[in-house]
């Protein structure tokens, strides 16, 4: 199914690679430099490595690492020199890519954000992580929702980052938006190796969507990424994966928009994206549209919590060496629009 990793293409196929980069350590903006450079370099081995690869993804934390360092020299801009070199190599080497920055936040914390870039050199998605990997990360939340654009092949792709793929409600909010290819990036380690496959494999199964993956890879003296880029089926059956650990190897793998357009249409038992909505429809007309979910209700009412709410230990950053937060969600925001 995956044309030997996307040698032997397909009329509908779109070819993905994922790059298990190398961690680096990034602390000053000559860092900054050196690791674009890098970057770039590497969109021009994907393309040499299979002509017919449509789309380059890059892991989590590929430009910046894992320091967590807020440090204002080192955050970018989406008119920045970084993204602007992204766009030229793109544009030079005629293929997409998905890329990772540390956004600068004038009103609070950095957003960590992620690119999709066309083989022109244009911008086609911009996204902000909705769920930073707290209390690990000071990110501000993303507040942007999860945009979708259209892809090589006419394929709709969506964009979250490492942490958001271990809450189903955001695969499906991808799904439910239209996507048929959601790429998760990630700089995770080996820790969480065992939640990383199975959560990758069933954001695909339940929506019928096919997942593309993949960490940073390797240690930067501190931390060890673990790679394992990892393309997945829309049926939940893995294509390919990285599993040596090597870092800078690309993981390829073809996927089929059309089939998974296909199976949406057509699947009867498990067409689960469709079924939410549709609840018991062999027993009533068009089946229950109702919502019976008790989270789902509380959390658009704003009164989201937990029966163990008062028990829960972290909520803040102070354990990790973050100071507590004083402002409330959008608050510096709303003042500036007034």
């Amino acid at each position: 199914m995956s044309g030997l990793g996307g040698l032997n293409k397909s009329p509908n196929g779109v070819v993905v690679g994922v790059v298990q980069l190398q961690l680096p350590n990034v602390a000053t903006k000559a860092d900054l430099q050196r690791q674009t450079a890098r970057i770039v370099e590497m969109v021009g081995k994907a393309r040499r490595n299979m002509g017919g690869m449509d789309l380059v993804v890059f892991p989590e934390y590929s430009l910046h690492g894992l320091s967590m360092d807020m440090n204002p020299e080192i955050m970018c801009a989406l008119d920045g020199p970084e993204v602007a070199a992204f766009k030229a190599a793109c544009a030079e080497h005629k293929i997409w890519g998905c890329f990772s920055i540390m956004e600068r936040n004038p009103l609070g914390n950095p957003f960590n954000s992620g690119l999709i870039i066309d083989d022109r050199g244009e911008l086609k998605l911009y996204y902000r992580k909705m769920h930073p990997w707290t209390p690990v990360e000071p990110w501000e939340p993303g507040d942007i929702g999860i945009p979708v654009c259209e892809g090589p092949k006419g394929a709709k792709i969506a964009l979250i980052i490492c942490h958001d793929g271990m809450f189903p409600e955001m695969a499906r909010e991808c799904a439910y938006k239209g996507a048929e290819i959601m790429i998760r990036t990630a700089g995770y380690t080996a820790p969480i190796r065992e939640a990383w496959r199975f959560t990758n494999q069933a954001n695909a199964f339940q929506n019928l969507m096919a997942t593309v993956n993949v960490c940073m890879c390797g240690s930067d003296g501190s931390f060890d990424s673990m790679g394992e880029g990892m393309i997945v089926n829309f049926d939940g059956m893995v294509l390919a994966q990285g599993t040596s650990g090597r870092a800078d190897e690309i993981i390829t793998a073809e996927l089929r928009p059309d089939l998974i357009r296909e199976a949406r249409k057509h699947w009867a038992v498990e067409n689960n994206i469709y079924q939410l909505g549709h609840r018991g429809f062999v027993a009533v007309t068009g089946g229950a549209q109702d919502c019976p979910y008790t989270f789902m209700q509380d959390l658009v009412a704003g009164r989201y919590r937990l029966p163990w709410e008062d028990e829960v230990v972290h909520k803040d950053g102070v354990a990790y060496g973050f100071p507590k937060p004083t402002r409330v969600y959008g608050e510096k925001l709303k003042q500036a629009a007034e």
